[in-house]
């Protein structure tokens, strides 16, 4: 009869363990494809926005806060709808300043994924939102040739923003896939 010793050292419990750790990491490890960001058009339709956007895990997710525009005609009254101008007019400017944020980021109007836009209602419509000011600048950064890229996108008619004279204010989030997934393409 052979004998075994009554304990092992700390250091092959150490070496044990790390071993057995390790198999089992590799037993249960999520499979390691990477996938790319999908997006899912309005059949039939060239809209600008996409009905649906998977980001899968491991991607780099980026939330920004709301923007305002900035103001586009120094010489109106202050905190007037003439100062920032109509809804394409503030769009156009919020879009803009998207540019640079996302551009500090790593990223382009290309990695937008999600956007909320809140309009306030404009005093030449009657208090009611301009949708197709919005849309016609929208369309110029969106679903266009030069980036064809369409995030999800919310928009909503608000009482007030904080700004006054603001008639709309935009949010949105950015991700970027996994440089295994983007090397796919």
């Amino acid at each position: 009869m052979r004998a075994f010793p009554e304990f092992f050292s700390l250091q092959q419990c150490k070496r044990g363990l790390t071993l057995g750790l390790g198999l089992a990491l590799l037993h249960v490890a999520p499979s390691t494809q990477a996938e790319e960001i999908k997006r899912t058009g309005i059949p039939g339709s060239s809209f600008p926005i996409s009905t649906t956007v998977s980001v899968p895990a491991g991607s780099r997710l980026v939330f920004f806060s709301g923007n305002l525009a900035d103001v586009a005609n120094p010489d109106a009254p202050k905190g007037s709808v003439e100062a920032y101008g109509n809804t394409n007019t503030q769009t156009l400017s919020i879009l803009k300043k998207f540019e640079k944020l996302l551009a500090a980021e790593g990223l382009t109007l290309a990695d937008v994924v999600k956007v909320n836009v809140f309009m306030a209602g404009d005093p030449a419509l009657d208090g009611k939102m301009d949708f197709a000011g919005l849309n016609a600048a929208y369309g110029q950064y969106f679903g266009s040739a030069a980036q064809p890229n369409k995030p999800v996108r919310t928009a909503l008619q608000v009482a007030a923003l904080p700004m006054p004279g603001g008639l709309v204010e935009i949010e949105m989030t950015a991700a970027k896939a996994p440089a295994a997934a983007r090397a796919k393409k």
